[in-house]
């Protein structure tokens, strides 16, 4: 059986992940219209640093409720301490405590579907491990420039309990 390490492509570490909460903007997605996320973003930014019970400073796209062919709903969110003040229109998604496969992306956004297929298609296969039937987030801390649109972005694979 082959190794992650041999495909020269690994997590930067495997994490247990704490619950949280997740509250923004959403919508369905597939591999048709999934390019039109960043719209999605550009909606969700006057909320950022505005919603009651906000958390850090930290955003997150987080993927849940895959449909078995391709198509999936997304959120473009902050971490919030609480939801019953939030705005009708903003999603709610708490996600649960599980053991994670983190990865990093660096460089600009437009390149993260590739870094996203290498997980999919090289890491996973070659890893030995199982991805999980739950939510995968990717988290935009400091390291990241919304400007630009560029820099370090991590992406957390929710993996079967070892």
């Amino acid at each position: 059986m082959s190794t992650w390490m041999e495909t020269g492509f690994a997590p930067v570490r495997i994490e247990n992940g704490r619950s949280f909460t997740i509250a923004g903007l959403g919508g369905h997605y597939n591999q048709q219209n999934n390019k039109t996320i960043p719209a999605l973003w550009q909606r969700f930014v006057p909320y950022i640093g505005k919603l009651p019970g906000q958390v850090g400073d930290d955003t997150y796209g987080v993927s849940c409720n895959f449909d078995g062919h391709g198509g999936f709903f997304y959120i473009a969110g902050v971490e919030v301490s609480q939801t019953s003040q939030l705005p009708a229109e903003l999603t709610r998604h708490t996600l649960k405590p599980r053991r994670y496969a983190v990865f990093e992306h660096h460089g600009e956004i437009s390149g993260l579907g590739h870094t996203f297929e290498k997980i999919w298609k090289q890491w996973l296969p070659a890893s030995g491990e199982r991805a999980a039937d739950a939510p995968e987030f990717e988290r935009y801390g400091e390291a990241f420039d919304a400007r630009t649109a560029s820099g370090t972005v991590e992406i957390w694979i929710p993996l079967e309990s070892a």
